[in-house]
């Protein structure tokens, strides 16, 4: 593993902060704020082949790896448009799809998602489950050649904009442990519903709570094998980690840059207040922490596409916890080195607050990530 990235991966930076710039801050907020959606960004990010950057070749795609697209999740949330959806469909839908799907899926979804022209939604969380992904109640019975789906998730992202929804859930006859199965459901199914979830963020994309009830697939909806356990299902859910940690580290870059921007002009006595030590140092220790978590975000991408999906796992919870720390320290300290300005619209620093503590709750919580280094990383008893 290099700690200089490729010429090609900084090219690919460089095109897609290019594209992040022309759209910025003011295009997303507006968006959100609106209750509209980003599907200009997103279309021509899938046209230039930036959504589609880790799809294998042969279905579309660029060939290249999770690293890749987390490299272009960083560089369009750090140019003000962090685009939840691809920590969803392209990183975790189409992942898993490559991974386990059969060659019909695959030529069906792959070059969708590497196009952009499909999104999908992904759902595992359940209002009685939480953070125990054991207790899915969500099931799958087998009826005639294909397959009736009951059940409810809560906090989905974005499956109002969504081609499809891909569902966890376990089949009527399993018992104890998850063993998941892996569902591809449209939503426009009969007796699929969604509804949203007023939240506090300022987001294009919304969560909703999904219900399913006798919903009728085929039997080619399900992806994989019908007990295809945990391995299959993390498939998805480390590039997940990984994604997030790059949209995270890509915040709290901007963060920094208008903090540094403003904190290098802003003159209240004789010299810009950067100057002083009281917000320089904290800045650049808040810097210091971003870089650290980036570099597990970028150990973490190298594990998963050399194929250590063990070793993945551990980076990838230690570099989502560890960027959503960071992030969370550079959007506090931008706000505070605006002082007022901080906390109003014009600068658009405030805003970011609610988006970063997200962060310490999804896509995993850092209370689980913490369980999961001290179990596998340190050995101790499980507690839980």
């Amino acid at each position: 593993m290099s700690f200089v990235e490729t010429e090609e991966r900084r090219a690919l930076r460089a095109a897609v902060a290019e594209l992040g710039g022309e759209y910025g801050s003011s295009y997303y907020v507006e968006k959100a704020r609106s209750g509209q959606k980003t599907d200009e960004l997103w279309a021509e990010a899938g046209r230039l082949g930036y959504l589609g950057v880790n799809v294998p070749e042969e279905y579309g795609g660029g060939g290249g790896g999770i690293g890749d697209l987390a490299a272009v999740c960083e560089e369009l949330a750090a140019a003000g448009c962090p685009l939840l959806l691809m920590v969803v469909s392209p990183a975790i839908c189409a992942t898993i799809i490559a991974r386990s799907g059969t060659e019909d899926q695959r030529k069906h979804w792959l070059p969708r998602f590497a196009d952009g022209s499909v999104k999908m939604a992904f759902a595992i969380t359940e209002p009685d489950a939480g953070s125990n992904a054991h207790r899915i109640t969500t099931t799958a019975r087998r009826d005639g050649d294909g397959w009736v789906l009951n059940g409810q998730k809560t906090f989905i992202s974005g499956v109002d904009e969504s081609d499809a929804v891909l569902f966890v859930s376990r089949t009527q006859d399993q018992k104890g442990n998850l063993r998941p199965s892996l569902f591809i459901v449209p939503t426009t199914a009969p007796g699929f519903t969604f509804t949203p979830i007023e939240m506090e963020i300022v987001s294009p994309e919304k969560q909703f709570v999904c219900h399913l009830d006798d919903v009728r697939l085929p039997y080619d909806a399900l992806v994989g094998d019908e007990d295809g356990g945990l391995l299959q299902l993390f498939a998805g859910l480390n590039p997940e980690r990984i994604m997030a940690a790059a949209m995270g580290a890509g915040i709290g870059r901007l963060a920094l840059g208008k903090a540094t921007a403003y904190a290098a002009s802003r003159q209240v006595f004789r010299t810009p207040i950067g100057a002083h030590q009281g917000i320089a140092h904290p800045l650049a220790a808040a810097k210091i922490e971003l870089e650290l978590a980036r570099l597990m975000g970028q150990k973490a991408a190298w594990l998963y596409d050399e194929g250590d999906d063990a070793g993945a796992g551990e980076a990838a919870n230690m570099a989502k916890y560890a960027t959503a720390e960071a992030a969370i320290h550079c959007v506090d300290q931008a706000i505070q080195t605006h002082g007022g300005n901080g906390l109003t619209t014009e600068y658009g620093v405030g805003m970011l607050a609610g988006v970063v503590r997200l962060m310490r709750i999804a896509p995993v919580s850092r209370e689980m990530i913490l369980n999961y280094v001290a179990q596998h990383s340190l050995g101790l008893p499980k507690s839980y």
